[in-house]
């Protein structure tokens, strides 16, 4: 019945009450496993079963017009229905619980006391089973609030104390052992470990970490000890994102769930109605009551909040936090998908992509004299040369001098050799000849050449690296029917270079941040559903004109509070994942729709000819109902019975 969609929509306000009034874990344990089947529902479903027996058989029956045992079941049974009925009609709304009440009422007033009980324990029967299905639900987002640590080993001082969770501070030194959670998003200050990191990324495989990995709240240590600083604190972490994501999503209701609704009032009024008719022309009180039995629209008022919960709930398991239902309603109509490069489909980090060496000149040559100019810049591109020179294994030389010119590169000396690093005008102040046959080799990559005492040596390709799973993210788009489009503020060759190599026809290069946001408002406003992916600032204009915003997990802080979706761990694929799932999303919930219409306009004309009895009624409407919700239910993601094996757990609203 419709009457436990307010416990869907309260999951989390009765989730973070019970975490803070828990004394313990043990208390905390109990509470997950608490449903709606409680004794007092289990003693009303028996007395009812129990009473329509004596009234079958008639084992007391005093009186020969009423029976008493049958009263008293009727009242027992149906005061859950009654009630609602009667708050809702005080709340001015129309539910089921009133069309069924009216039916109960009526078929003891022309004594079918047997009817009346049998069609009571289906409604009780149906009410458990719907509770159930929706405390599933209810335990899925609580298993969220519960895996982080409740305390943390600190080193303060020069001493090492147990703190509570709530104490920590940024830049915190925390300590994690084997087999503990990490409890803080942070960088990893020592220590080697492998990750499980599956609750925020959605990455199946350990993540190998060492000094400098960014490490997430919420991980499980699997192997050696780690100690972090802590960045990032309680709602701020990448798991409190999660949580308030999914808050947000309870307290926000999607024009879908709010269509569920208004089709419940409105197949609430058509049963009544059809009841009438069916009075008027037969005067059959039995196919008038099975009018308004068999018509119901349970399914689809509990059965649609409780699929955007889970889809959402399945969505902040693969890393990807949805900040509504509305979001996620969106996102499974989009037919456009906009892609940033830099940061989003690329890493946003220069690596060297190749070494050539002019002839006669090896490799080896050319990497050396380059890094041994750039080992003293802070310039990214020089960075990006000593990191891959360091990875080839050669030996870097510190520079007798070393000289930086900005816009040109870096003139370096080493045992009286003069080295020169940088872009062609470089080459050409020192009147260095650089062949047309090496500069288009470098076309799509950041220009580096090296010289050595006025001689080429060579140059080195420097350019953003794709990332790996791109390309099948691009491909899984493509086979969904959407069109991709690439939008960048880099250069025409790189664009186009990056583009080929992912398989997307549509790109615009050059372009600045309002000319993205003037691209993808022309999009929305001529008709496309557009989802935007980007990471950085100069992203956030365009991700607030989008449809559905997405920001990249680790771009900057205004692209993610501008954004309406956040992937957590970067991966394109989590987000064709999502798309996967509101699609799905928005299947079940029409197909309940559909399914409901169809089976209660059948259901009341076969009624109103009198081939259904009141029975039979009861059983198609509980039926139809079940189905539809445990349709719904699909979406749910499965409950993670893991506990921590030391610390107890603790929800990040107490932070």
């Amino acid at each position: 019945m419709s009457s436990h969609e307010p416990k869907i929509g309260n999951a989390l306000a009765d989730a973070a009450q019970k975490r803070t009034t828990a004394p313990d874990v043990h208390d905390h344990d109990h509470d997950e496993h608490e449903h709606t089947f409680d004794r007092w529902e289990a003693a009303r479903i028996v007395f009812v079963g129990l009473a329509a027996i004596a009234v079958w058989f008639r084992l007391w029956e005093p009186f020969a017009t009423v029976s008493v045992i049958g009263v008293a079941g009727v009242l027992v049974g149906g005061w859950p229905i009654f009630r609602e009925a009667a708050e809702n009609i005080f709340a001015q709304r129309m539910t089921m619980e009133l069309s069924m009440s009216i039916a109960l009422i009526a078929a003891a007033a022309i004594g079918e006391f047997f009817t009346a009980l049998i069609i009571t324990l289906f409604v009780l029967i149906a009410e458990v089973l719907e509770g159930m299905t929706v405390t599933r639900g209810r335990t899925a987002i609580r298993d969220l609030l519960d895996f982080l640590p409740r305390s943390a080993t600190v080193r303060r001082g020069g001493s090492i104390a147990e703190v509570d969770a709530s104490e920590l501070v940024v830049d915190d030194a925390i300590l994690v052992n084997p087999g503990g959670r990490v409890p803080v998003d942070g960088v990893v200050l020592s220590g080697h470990s492998f990750l499980d990191q599956s609750r925020i990324t959605g990455e199946s495989m350990p993540v190998e970490a060492t000094a400098g990995a960014p490490v997430y709240a919420g991980s499980i240590n699997q192997s050696g000890a780690l100690e972090i600083r802590a960045e990032r604190l309680g709602r701020d972490t990448s798991y409190g994102k999660i949580i308030e994501a999914v808050e947000q999503s309870e307290r926000s209701r999607a024009p879908v769930q709010r269509l569920a609704d208004q089709l419940a009032g409105y197949l609430v009024y058509f049963a009544l109605a059809a009841a009438v008719v069916t009075w008027l022309m037969t005067r059959d009180m039995r196919s008038t009551i099975s009018v308004i039995i068999v018509a119901g629209a349970c399914g689809i008022a509990a059965g649609t909040p409780l699929a955007i919960l889970g889809a959402i709930g399945r969505a902040a398991r693969l890393g990807a936090i949805i900040k509504g239902g509305l979001y996620l309603e969106t996102l499974g109509r989009v037919d456009t998908v906009v892609v940033d490069k830099t940061g989003t489909l690329t890493f946003g980090r220069p690596e060297v992509q190749h070494v050539f060496p002019v002839e006669g000149i090896k490799p080896e040559e050319v990497l050396e004299a380059a890094a041994t100019a750039e080992i003293r810049s802070e310039h990214p591109l020089g960075q990006a040369i000593v990191t891959y020179a360091k990875a080839q294994g050669l030996t870097i030389a510190e520079p007798d001098h070393f000289d930086y010119t900005p816009g040109r590169g870096i003139a370096a000396t080493l045992a009286n050799a003069m080295l020169l690093v940088g872009n062609r005008a470089l080459m050409t102040d020192h009147h260095v000849d650089v062949p047309a046959s090496l500069t288009e080799r470098l076309v799509a990559a950041s220009e580096v050449y090296v010289a050595r005492n006025g001689q080429l040596l060579g140059a080195i390709a420097v350019a953003d690296t794709v990332r790996p799973e791109a390309r099948a993210a691009v491909d899984a788009l493509a086979a969904l029917g959407l069109r991709t489009i690439l939008l960048t503020g880099d250069s025409q060759p790189v664009a186009k270079n990056v583009a080929d190599h992912l398989g997307i026809a549509e790109y615009e290069a050059d372009l600045l941040p309002e000319d993205k946001h003037r691209k993808v408002a022309a999009l929305v406003a001529a008709g496309r559903i557009v989802s935007m992916l980007g990471d950085g600032i100069n992203d956030a204009p365009a991700l607030t004109a989008a449809s559905v915003g997405v920001a990249m997990g680790s771009g900057t802080d205004v692209a993610r509070e501008s954004a309406d979706m956040v992937l957590l761990g970067n991966d394109l694929s989590r987000f064709v994942d999502t798309l996967v799932i509101a699609r799905r999303t928005r299947n079940i919930i029409w197909f309940n729709f559909g399914g409901t219409i169809v089976v209660d306009v059948i259901g009341v004309v076969l009624a109103s000819l009198g081939l259904l009895n009141p029975l039979a009624a009861a059983f198609i409407h509980v039926a139809s109902e079940m189905a539809f919700i445990l349709n719904s239910a699909r979406l749910l993601p499965p409950i993670d019975r893991q506990r921590p094996a030391t610390h107890p757990p603790v929800a990040l609203l107490e932070h």
